[in-house]
């Protein structure tokens, strides 16, 4: 049976997919939280990297040991570096993939997909200006803070990789706050009191959190009917 790894940073982004899933089983692998079920034939573990470089090396590192997939999927959000990708594409990241990607792009045909490139970085970004930059100095066309570090991982063990992420933001659409508001990376969590008192002082901003929030749940939505499409077709 084909076994299929599939990786978020976060259960905000995961949750969709998670109600997709059939024989729902919690597992505990190595300290590692794990999700396993099915869609259709296939077996299918999802697990949280959480955000940022260090935790993303440590869990991946433990999920990984002494286990076999024959795909993983690394997946969830990304903000764009210009203005060609809008909110709700998807990327499907040709320079971290291991696979061929044209059966990916016929799985999801039906959505508003794109090939490209991927850039992981340490820290956030928020202004349209640095997106912009590093789009140029980079040649990229999206950001994450996970998929270089899962990519290394997959690579070491002989995993096939498939890189699909969700636009969320891009230079036209930005954070309704600062990154480091929206959420804290050290505490891997959003700091309620700080967010709230962000919003106390930029009361004019509660609407673009409230669309944010929107823009949220629908990019979890199409990320669940895509990550289905393909496993699927596997």
């Amino acid at each position: 049976m084909t076994t299929i790894a599939i990786t978020f940073a976060l259960p905000a982004e995961s949750s969709a997919f998670l109600r997709r899933l059939r024989n729902k089983s919690r597992v505990n692998r190595n300290g590692i939280r794990v999700v396993r079920g099915t869609i259709d034939n296939r077996t299918v573990e999802v697990f949280h990297t959480g955000v940022g470089e260090k935790i993303c090396k440590e869990r991946i590192g433990k999920f990984l040991r002494n286990q076999q997939f024959d795909l993983l999927i690394s997946t969830g959000f990304a903000g764009a570096l210009n203005n060609q990708l809008h909110v709700n594409y998807l990327l499907l990241a040709q320079n971290f993939s291991t696979v061929d990607l044209k059966q990916a792009q016929v799985s999801l045909s039906a959505l508003s997909v794109r090939t490209a490139d991927l850039l992981t970085l340490s820290v956030p970004i928020n202004s349209s200006e640095e997106r912009e930059k590093l789009a140029r100095e980079s040649g990229t066309a999206a950001v994450d803070m996970e998929t270089e570090f899962i990519a290394r991982a997959c690579a070491e063990r002989g995993v096939p990789l498939l890189s699909l992420r969700v636009i969320t933001d891009t230079p036209g659409q930005t954070f309704p706050a600062p990154a480091d508001v929206l959420f804290d990376i050290e505490r891997q969590r959003t700091n309620l009191l700080r967010l709230g008192r962000f919003f106390l002082v930029h009361p004019n901003r509660v609407s673009r959190l409230v669309q944010f929030a929107r823009t949220i749940a629908r990019a979890r939505k199409t990320l669940a009917n895509a990550l289905v499409e393909i496993v699927r077709e596997l």
